[in-house]
């Protein structure tokens, strides 16, 4: 059922994307003349930066709410008298407070086993933390205030916009190119086969083009991790930042491989050569390493 959830939401915010940027580029031809025919050069342009960018951004927009309807997140009422409940939403604003937010996040708890935080949302003073069960019961309130200074840190530092807007550019330059490229190649192919070498050129470049793309993100991705356990320890508290690391890691070694049940600051399997590339956050290890050398 929650798979079948999932899905519903992704492709409706698909629907959703195709929508309102088909919109906005009718619009934009409209009151700028410019053609959106993808054969012209200006309108290549226009039309890669409009998808790139426009489908990147409308996803941030809905990212919260996405968050909370596809992972069930129960968000904690500011006036609640529920002790637990009270106890962790004081954590969230003691720690934003510190990190100079003006406006509290969302704080929210979600039923998983996983050992998973998250924050998300399209701005600084539109943003969600969430927490899993699973990490509030392997946790002490030490390591959760730990975990609890990264995720506030990513708010602070802008980081889902600053993502955003690399993956958008990235999304850009890669329709531009595989697209330019195809219609080069396509140029010389048979009148009547063109318009097919020009598809199946499109959707191979997009592909590669796109793997090639993910590994730029992944690497933005990695540096604002570091940022963010940095930021995390200067919020929380270096030592119960570390001890967060610890925890996930002790747990982490404690699974067998294929255990799905931490995913926590993205624990890093310590992928190697080409695979190093693609992820998105760095080894345990190496965070720990840094945040014990750092100068806070």
């Amino acid at each position: 059922m929650a798979i079948a959830k999932r899905v519903f939401l992704f492709i409706l915010t698909n629907i959703a994307v195709i929508l309102t940027i088909n919109i906005a580029l009718n619009l934009i031809s409209m009151f700028l003349g410019v053609s959106l025919d993808p054969a012209s050069y200006s309108g290549l342009i226009l039309f890669a930066s409009v998808w790139g960018m426009g489908g990147a951004f409308i996803s941030l927009w809905l990212s919260k709410w996405m968050a909370k309807m596809a992972m069930g997140v129960q968000v904690i009422s500011p006036s609640t008298r529920n002790p637990h409940e009270r106890e962790i939403l004081e954590m969230v604003y003691q720690i934003a407070k510190r990190a100079g937010l003006e406006k509290m996040p969302e704080v929210g708890i979600y039923d998983s086993p996983e050992i998973n935080a998250f924050a998300t949302g399209p701005s600084r003073n539109n943003a969600l933390v969430a927490l899993s069960t699973g990490l509030l019961h392997h946790m002490n309130r030490d390591e959760v205030e730990g975990v609890i200074g990264h995720e506030v840190a990513h708010i602070a530092n802008g980081d889902m916009v600053t993502m955003t807007l690399i993956q958008g550019v990235v999304n850009a330059f890669v329709m531009f190119f595989s697209r330019l490229l195809a219609r080069v190649i396509a140029a010389n192919a048979n009148e009547n086969s063109r318009h097919v070498v020009y598809l199946g050129l499109t959707i191979l470049f997009d592909l590669l083009f796109g793997l090639l793309g993910s590994m730029v993100v992944a690497y933005f991705s990695r540096v604002r991790e570091y940022r963010a356990d940095k930021g995390g320890a200067r919020y929380a508290g270096r030592q119960k930042m570390i001890a967060g690391l610890r925890r996930l890691q002790s747990v982490f070694d404690s699974l067998e491989p294929d255990d799905s049940s931490v995913a926590t600051l993205k624990i890093s399997s310590r992928p190697s050569g080409i695979l190093a590339l693609f992820s998105t956050h760095p080894p345990l290890e190496e965070r720990i390493r840094r945040l014990e050398m750092e100068v806070i």
